[in-house]
Order: structure tokens, then sequence, then C-alpha cells
């Protein structure tokens, strides 16, 4: 318990906002770190394409890393396993933005408010898809079937995406937007990438199962912070003021 209070306070140390966000011409907080004089990357329609080509490639992999992965694994493997693991995980990626909150509204630092709700909502969207996506697809874990290509929709079975890695790089993602620190970037995005190792490690998920959570959790953050735009839909607002907190998600046709 006390290594993973560490890892929580390290995190929301990091994740304290180190400048005042853009405000639109009407004075409300912009919605991401985005500054007013960068426009958003437009996602188009074969960018996801490509991800999902990507995706199917690596997975023709996922049964001889699965091999590699379980022929290297040791106790020492194992023990490195559970402290990543951990960054994917509830007691980590939901407490930080309620940690973020709940210390900007004591402190009554708007910002870090509006960087805690970024986080949240980014994790949220997240979540959601990967819920939707295991549900769907049915996927079997490598300790469930020696076939990378065992599919089972609507029975219960979730290895595609991981949903460690999704949760872990939309945290790493979100925090690394907020900070604007190369430093803090590189610890974010390998604590992340500890996460999806330590999946394949602990075989609970193939190779491709671990991208796509990353794909999912990376694309999740930029889409929220304002970095990455997808069909006009514009990133969420956050009101802050005394007295008064809100959100508002709209798209432009």
């Amino acid at each position: 318990m006390r290594s993973r209070a560490a890892v929580v306070v390290m995190i929301l140390a990091l994740g304290w906002p180190g400048r005042a966000p853009a405000q639109d011409s009407t004075g409300v907080p912009a919605a991401g770190p985005a500054t007013a004089s960068s426009s958003p990357f437009q996602l188009r329609w074969w960018h996801g394409v490509a991800a999902v080509g990507g995706v199917a490639a690596i997975s023709l992999l996922d049964e001889p890393a699965n091999r590699f992965f379980q022929g290297q694994r040791t106790g020492t493997t194992d023990d490195i396993a559970s402290v990543f693991r951990h960054m994917g995980q509830p007691e980590v990626w939901a407490t930080v933005p309620v940690a973020m909150l709940g210390v900007g509204w004591i402190a009554h630092d708007d910002r870090l408010v509006r960087s805690g709700a970024r986080v949240g909502v980014s994790l949220l969207l997240a979540a959601s898809v990967t819920v939707g996506a295991k549900f769907t697809l049915g996927r079997y874990r490598p300790n469930e079937s020696t076939s990378a290509y065992d599919f089972s929709p609507f029975s219960g079975h979730g290895s595609f995406p991981s949903g460690h890695t999704t949760m872990a790089f939309a945290l790493a993602s979100s925090l690394s937007d907020e900070i604007h620190r190369n430093w803090a970037t590189a610890l974010l995005y390998t604590a992340a990438t500890g996460t999806g190792w330590s999946r394949m490690n602990d075989e609970k998920h193939w190779m491709s199962d671990v991208v796509a959570g990353a794909l999912v959790g990376i694309t999740s953050s930029k889409l929220v912070n304002g970095r990455w735009q997808l069909f006009h839909i514009r990133p969420p607002q956050f009101l802050v003021g005394p007295g008064i907190a809100a959100i508002s998600w709209s798209a432009r046709f």
C-alpha cells in the first residue's frame, strides 16, 4: 500500500500544470493546453485505416512474441511487472485526476482543476472505447488459447485491447501535455510502456492488444486536450469559477 501511495503522490506532483491555459475571444478558458496559435491535427479516415492495418500486421507476431516473453519469464520479471502494472489499475489512474481536482478546489487553483478535469475525461473516453471493443470482439487471452486469432464476440472474453495499457497511456499522454516538460514526458511514457510489457510478461495480452491499447489511450487524451481533432468535434470546454463547475462538448457541422 505504501508503494502505491508513493506512485500516486509522484504522479500528482508531476501533474501540476506549469502555465495558465489559453483563453478564447470570450474569455472562456480553452479546452486544453494547446495555444491559440496552434491548430489541432486533423484525423482523417486513412489514419484510422493505417492504425487498423498496423495493428493487424503486428498481430502476425503475436504468437512468437508470446513464446519469447514466456521463455524469458522469471520471478524477477514477475516482480518488475507487478510494479509497472499499477499504472494501469484504478489505484493510480483513477486516483490521480481525483486528487488533482481535490487539491485544485482546496487551493482555489482553477488551472489545476481544469487539468484534473481534462485528465479525467481522457481516461473516461479511453475506458469507454476499450470496454466496448472488449465486449464486441471477445478475443481470447494468450493464457486461454494458443491461437492469436481466437475470437468469440459478446462472449465475455476481453483480451483486445489491453485495458491496463489503454489507461496507462491515456494517463501518461494527458499528464505529459499538461506538464510540458521533456523529462516528465520520458518518465511517464516509460512507465506506460512498462505497463504494456507487464501484460505480455504476465501472459494476459497479445502484443497487438498492447499496441492497440496504447493507440486508444493516446488518441483519447489528444482529442480531449484539443491537440487532435476528429469529424470537427471540438475539445470539451471546462468552466471553473466561484460556485461554478461545468463541462460542455460540441461538434461543428
